[in-house]
């Protein structure tokens, strides 16, 4: 099951390029569909796995596991790909031709998430990069081709960094695989030094730090979302593709526990300055994908904020966290994109449009009320939990990070502001509201920002049982 789960939006992708314009549609909902549901059931069967032989003689496993954040990771990114396809497909001139691409980093994703052989996740986490490169190429905007090769560039040289840290972690630790598991077990039998350990580390980080992205490798990631097409669609998948997280805390943490905290510190201070850094960044942009573009960047300072501090509180905010941005920031993304099918601008300067488009403007705000942590919305569960864990690690440097909640305030409000209460400005015409699918998108995301902002349980209690066994491999728990 785990299996099919995973290649299911592969098959969809590859149905979908040979199928004829008018059945791209149909069979993308259907692929898309299906994967949501079996991410559901999967969810509710409880931790999956399977693990066998791949390239023996290289030591190489298909070892898959779904369970605890990955099943988190896992059912939204699920979620947010079905609703970007039928955004794409019903909506978005040009989108079926989106269709296969979104669908393939659908499985890159699931692939990501889901591995549990360092090589096997080094092959998802650069086979992502395609569709990516892809919809950047193909659907960009007139300075495409320089985002495109920042983005090419930073995350290749990064993951190379990782992948020779891997195959020097196999040979160092003795494991007879690449399979997580025996490495684990290799290195409590013989631990690594604490040279071997830092320089293992970096070499991980590298890649990671490209990916959550934080300062300073983070230069990539306003232009790609800027040059992205303007319906947001390929912005839901970037967002989703915000995994350096997700790395540092399957890989980097467990398998590198002393050199984790040997540059806590340092890590911890370069994450705090990220959250701040760019939300003051964001309220001083005139286009809204930057805006939200630099709000991503904020809110993976705080990711990072929380995993560095070794905090199991902070460390479950951080998960918490980069779970749920995708569901409020990608779907920012759709809204801005609805803006821009209207008014032909992705500029905040627009004016009016709370007479306009009331039921556009009062899902918006719904969705920045999320994003810059509103009590009862599922920003602030995370955000919080994270200041929390890391103020008992750090109080000045949890500080510093907590003024960018004020800052996420300032950017958003200011931009909302002008978008929906300031006057209509002479000469533009009235825009027309959402429609009934327009609305039923983004209000679904809304049930969801609201739902596990209030009811946390079933996403906390995915969370807090691998932290848990983090925190006892790391010795904090």
């Amino acid at each position: 099951m785990i299996s099919v789960f995973l290649f299911l939006p592969l098959l969809g992708a590859l149905l979908v390029s040979l199928a004829s314009k008018p059945a791209k549609f149909p069979l993308a909902w259907l692929f898309a569909a299906a994967t949501l549901i079996l991410a559901l059931a999967l969810w509710v069967a409880g931790p999956t796995s399977v693990s066998l032989p791949w390239v023996p003689a290289l030591g190489l496993t298909y070892s898959l596991s779904m369970g605890g954040v990955s099943t988190l990771l896992a059912v939204i990114a699920a979620f947010m790909t079905l609703l970007a396809v039928i955004y794409a497909g019903a909506k978005v001139e040009g989108g079926p031709g989106m269709l296969a691409l979104v669908l393939a980093m659908e499985s890159g994703l699931l692939g990501i998430f889901l591995s549990r052989d360092l090589l096997l996740f080094y092959v998802f986490f650069e086979f992502t990069l395609l569709p990516s490169l892809l919809l950047l190429a193909r659907f960009g905007g007139q300075d495409r081709l320089r985002a495109l090769i920042a983005f090419g560039i930073y995350t290749t040289i990064g993951s190379l960094f990782m992948l020779v840290a891997i195959i020097a972690l196999r040979s160092a630790s003795g494991a007879p695989t690449f399979a997580l598991s025996a490495i684990l077990q290799a290195t409590a039998k013989h631990a690594l030094s604490g040279t071997a350990q830092r320089w293992l580390f970096l070499g991980f980080l590298a890649a990671f730090a490209v990916k959550l992205p934080i300062f300073p490798l983070h230069a990539w990631m306003p232009d790609y979302h800027q040059q992205n097409h303007p319906s947001g669609v390929a912005d839901v998948m970037g967002t989703l593709y915000k995994v350096g997280g997700y790395g540092i805390y399957r890989f980097a943490l467990p398998l590198f526990p002393k050199a984790a905290a040997d540059f806590q510190l340092v890590l911890m201070a370069l994450a705090a300055f990220s959250t701040l850094y760019f939300a003051w960044i964001a309220f001083h942009q005139s286009d809204y994908k930057r805006i939200l573009a630099y709000a991503g960047l904020s809110h993976m300072g705080l990711v990072a904020l929380g995993l560095f501090s070794l905090n199991p509180v902070a460390i479950t905010g951080s998960m918490f966290l980069l779970a749920f941005q995708n569901v409020y920031t990608g779907s920012l993304f759709l809204a801005v994109g609805m803006l821009w099918s209207r008014v032909g601008s992705l500029s905040p300067d627009q004016g009016g449009l709370m007479v306009d488009a009331p039921v556009l403007s009062g899902l918006t705000m719904v969705l920045w009320f999320g994003a810059i942590a509103v009590p009862g919305l599922v920003g602030f569960v995370g955000e919080f939990s994270v200041l929390l864990g890391s103020y008992q690690v750090n109080p000045w440097l949890a500080f510093i990070a907590g003024l960018s909640i004020i800052a996420a305030g300032s950017y958003a409000l200011f931009a909302y502001q002008r978008s929906f209460w300031e006057a209509r400005p002479e000469g533009r015409p009235k825009v027309p509201d959402l429609g009934v699918l327009e609305g039923t998108l983004l209000g679904i995301s809304v049930v969801v920002v609201g739902l596990f902002g209030i009811y946390t349980q079933p996403a906390l209690r995915l969370i807090q049982p691998g932290v848990l066994a983090l925190g006892h491999l790391i010795g904090v728990a």
